[in-house]
């Protein structure tokens, strides 16, 4: 017998939340004065950045993989080099990230089970010792 398990993608609901995750967590991002640290590092005009975030979010969470099509292999540490992220940054990170999950009600385990995930490659991201 063969087991059904659906992946987190389709737990999600598709891109359409991813879409509202990211979405909501840019706006934090951009409003919040507890992540400027992290928004300076930023370009004024978050587009880019937003779609860039959407693609990894799909292909990582099991949908197509449309970020590896566009760019390669994600190399997320290796991309994030230029910029500076410490224990601050990753905890403002986080904080909108898990604040973006809360607002757009992802039900729980799975809620959990994304900022897990998500504080495991945070801080994978560190690339200054404070």
């Amino acid at each position: 017998m063969e087991v059904d398990e659906k992946t987190l993608f389709e737990v999600l609901g598709g891109v359409v939340t991813i879409e509202k995750i990211v979405a909501r967590f840019y706006t934090l991002m951009d409003t919040l004065p507890e992540a400027k640290d992290i928004r300076d590092q930023h370009s004024a005009d978050l587009t880019d950045a937003k779609e860039k975030l959407v693609m990894f979010l799909t292909g990582w969470s099991g949908g197509p993989q449309v970020y590896i099509e566009k760019f390669g292999h994600p190399r997320l540490r290796a991309r994030h080099m230029p910029f500076k992220i410490g224990e601050k940054e990753r905890d403002q990170w986080l904080h909108c990230m898990f604040k973006a999950l809360d607002d757009c009600e992802i039900a729980e385990p799975t809620r959990g089970e994304l900022k897990k995930s998500f504080a495991h490659i945070a801080d994978f991201m560190r690339n200054q010792q404070a």
